[in-house]
């Protein structure tokens, strides 16, 4: 009968630290800094703002605590997202254009190091291989934003887990390609290579599904690099939100 009631009452306090979301009961994490690294806003020159959204929006069912973070740098280039052509002669500020999915609540990630928080999360967009690494120039020659690589190097060196979504994992093979991380970008042969040439193994993944490497506690998902939308893509960045949030306990 004592070990019943224990049980009974470590099931109770378990339930207490969860919320229920569509019939879902959900881990909370109230304790836990997530930082997330953006890259301007919008698709073409920044950070896809679906991705970006939908990984807020997770971590906010979770109760965690949200830093929102990005270098104060200018972007590559802008581009004309209704034409879809470079807006020449117009310049924008990476951290400036972030801003504006983080409602204004954004700092400079230089200012940030893997002592202030428990995980990080990169969504994608094209300026997560234009503004935080040069990938979309460059390939597997890429160089790192030199911020960016600091932060990355030093959660890793921490053992703090860390999400890549779409092209962001290019990031991580490059920054920690030394320590042959397994990642997924979905199944794009030419980005698969360039990530395996950078030391990293790629693996093929559906858009629903996440890549788990348990060595550098790295997760990953394909997102937009599979689509085709927005629900499909929610599906796995929930999934790599959630799992990020549990290799940080």
């Amino acid at each position: 009968m004592r070990t019943i009631i224990v049980l009974s009452i470590l099931a109770l306090i378990a339930f207490l630290g969860c919320e229920q979301q569509g019939g879902q009961v959900m881990p909370q994490y109230a304790d836990k800094k997530v930082g997330v690294v953006l890259s301007g806003c919008g698709v073409y020159d920044g950070s896809e703002i679906h991705e970006a959204v939908i990984t807020l929006l997770a971590l906010d069912k979770t109760k965690a605590q949200v830093i929102c973070m990005a270098p104060d740098i200018a972007q590559l280039h802008v581009i004309n997202h209704l034409k879809g052509e470079e807006s020449t002669g117009e310049s924008r500020n990476v951290l400036v254009e972030a801003a504006r999915i983080a409602r204004g609540e954004i700092k400079d990630i230089k200012d940030f190091s893997a002592n202030d928080i428990d995980a990080l999360i990169f969504p994608g967009g094209f300026g997560a291989a234009k503004n935080l690494c040069d990938f979309a120039l460059k390939g597997k020659d890429c160089m790192v934003n030199q911020e960016v690589e600091r932060l990355v190097k030093e959660m890793h060196e921490a053992k703090k887990p860390m999400g890549f979504i779409c092209i962001a994992p290019v990031i991580a093979a490059k920054v920690l390609g030394e320590h042959g991380p397994t990642l997924t970008i979905g199944s794009d042969e030419g980005t698969a290579a360039a990530i395996e040439a950078m030391g990293s193994k790629h693996v093929v993944k559906k858009v629903d599904e996440i890549e788990v490497c348990a060595g550098t506690r790295i997760v990953s998902t394909p997102a937009y690099m599979l689509g085709p939308g927005i629900s499909d893509v929610a599906a796995g960045i929930e999934k790599l939100v959630y799992k990020v949030l549990e290799l940080s306990k």
